[in-house]
């Protein structure tokens, strides 16, 4: 079977190498489609503090079930799979206190572990979830980020008949978004200073969609929230700038959750987190019920995970994939690499 290996820096290589089997309580999978997100792009310029090369990138997947190993109950041959990449210890104490997704050993699939950019893989069944008959493969590959988006929605107080405030609209923010409006969110503004990415929030369903450059942000905050403000702000972006906004555009008492990653540590007024009595909340990947939640949105159609993707490869243009976002920069959401016949 074909492998990719990111070998070095912008340097992708295919390697021929036997197919795995499977384990007692493994799955033997056949990887169809694989999304790359903004973590695989920092990794692909060796800007990925996480990774060492050469090693196996891809988390966000969809796969048809093609072997099953003993012991395995629950599935069937062709079954449309995604998975969750995390590899945790089960031992110390964020694992046994609830919070495995936070282990003090935890490694990604793609990072510090082999990923999924193969034609096949073996994979433990206990991280496998089944997808809806009816969905997409490329749907598929879009649960991961929607299980992010899931999370962390969960990390603030109920969404339903809230007002929610969303700064960064490319494909997390959208997802988050999309994941407000879908549990009852009574009105969603998203900021981004892409009218492209602007445009596919509009087309997502999103209410208010801003661009902060040509817009006041504070001005339209009041005028389509009132001055109650919002009840909470997701911070999708991981930029100072960013979470300035939040913490400066933010009621007393909002709750402002941190989604983006940051490259470079911000600055945070510390002084108005305290006089606001703001909560700053971080959230970090997801569960096995983040996964299954957004299973569930999708199946209930409630989220468009179409509009966010921009574009497609085959396996054997990748490399052309990671040349396509560079070029396209904030002109593109998602890129789907297809490995495998979706038939």
């Amino acid at each position: 079977m074909k492998q990719a290996v990111l070998v070095a820096p912008g340097r992708i290589e295919f390697h021929e190498v036997p197919i795995p089997q499977p384990e007692r309580g493994q799955l033997l999978l056949q990887i169809i489609s694989l999304g790359i997100c903004g973590s695989d792009i920092h990794a692909f310029h060796g800007e990925h503090r996480h990774v060492k090369f050469p090693f196996i990138q891809g988390h966000e997947v969809s796969a048809k079930v093609a072997e099953i190993g003993v012991d395995v109950d629950g599935f069937s041959l062709g079954q449309k799979v995604t998975i969750q990449p995390q590899i945790v210890c089960g031992k110390c104490y964020t694992c046994t206190h609830g919070k495995y997704h936070i282990c003090e050993n935890l490694k990604v699939m793609g990072f510090q572990a082999p990923g999924c950019a193969s034609e096949y893989i073996v994979i433990d069944a206990a991280k496998v979830l089944r997808l809806p008959n009816e969905a997409s493969f490329d749907q598929g590959a879009m649960v991961e980020p929607l299980a992010v988006a899931a999370h962390a929605a969960s990390r603030t107080d109920e969404i339903s008949g809230k007002k929610i405030l969303v700064l960064g609209a490319g494909p997390i923010g959208n997802l988050v978004a999309q994941t407000s409006m879908a549990l009852g969110a009574l009105s969603v503004m998203i900021t981004d200073v892409s009218n492209y990415r602007l445009e596919i929030a509009r087309k997502s369903g999103i209410q208010y969609c801003i661009n902060p450059i040509k817009q006041d942000l504070d001005q339209e905050i009041l005028r389509s929230f009132g001055k109650n403000k919002a009840d909470a702000i997701f911070e999708c972006v991981g930029l100072g700038d960013t979470i300035t906004q939040a913490v400066r555009s933010a009621r007393k008492g909002t709750d402002i959750v941190v989604v983006g990653v940051f490259g470079v540590e911000p600055r945070v007024n510390l002084g108005f987190l305290q006089r606001k009595e703001l909560r700053l909340i971080g959230t970090h990947m997801y569960q096995q019920s983040d996964f299954e939640q957004a299973i569930k949105m999708l199946e209930s159609k409630g989220i468009n995970t179409e509009l966010l993707i921009s574009d497609s490869f085959t396996f054997e243009r990748y490399l052309e994939a990671y040349k396509y976002i560079e070029k396209k920069k904030d002109q593109v959401m998602k890129v789907i690499v297809r490995i495998g016949n979706a038939v």
